[in-house]
């Protein structure tokens, strides 16, 4: 096992678009263990690769019995939205309502650089739209409303874990639906 450090909010590299992976090698397979691992570890229902410091468009999810990573992920969204809680492994403990499409299909490649085509609905697709949004240096809190950006701002001020300057602290097993994305 490879457990990683998940980072925090105020981590600058929650907040820095990924590189696209170019190399499809042996370093892209360990941090696919890693990633999958570290997830499972804390445990979550996906996480990316900037949030254990890895500035490269890779995420893995483990939904509805369903493990997986996908690479370069492109999404193609639905109109039709759903709002539901949700949670993440770098915002330990924390759950906020936040809006996501319904169902996505996500094209990008396996570990290996083979095409995959990945489509999800409800909690698969927000996942796959929660890590995707990871990779573009987007955090949950930046889809909320105003009023409930407000609520979740108040919240991570009063967090424990918050102002940590380094990552040190496992997610919570709390997170949305017992799982943090």
């Amino acid at each position: 096992m490879s457990i990683q450090n998940i980072r925090l909010f105020g981590d600058p590299v929650l907040r820095t678009p990924a590189e696209p992976v170019v190399d499809f090698d042996r370093e892209l397979r360990q941090l696919v263990r890693d990633l999958t691992d570290t997830m499972m570890d804390a445990p979550g229902a996906g996480l990316a690769a900037p949030q254990i410091g890895v500035g490269l468009r890779v995420f893995t999810y483990w939904v509805d019995g369903e493990l997986g990573h996908l690479v370069n992920p492109d999404l193609d969204l639905s109109s039709e939205l759903q709002d539901g809680e949700e949670g993440c492994l770098s915002f330990p403990g924390l759950r906020f309502d936040t809006p996501r499409s319904l169902r996505v299909v996500a094209r990008g490649m396996n570990q290996f650089g083979e095409p995959v085509v990945l489509e999800g609905s409800e909690l698969l697709a927000r996942c796959i739209q929660h890590e995707t949004d990871h990779l573009d240096g987007i955090l949950f809190i930046d889809r909320m409303d105003r009023e409930q950006r407000k609520l979740a701002m108040r919240a991570i001020r009063e967090a424990q874990w918050s102002g940590q300057s380094a990552p040190t602290v496992k997610a919570s097993p709390h997170a949305t639906f017992g799982r943090g994305m």
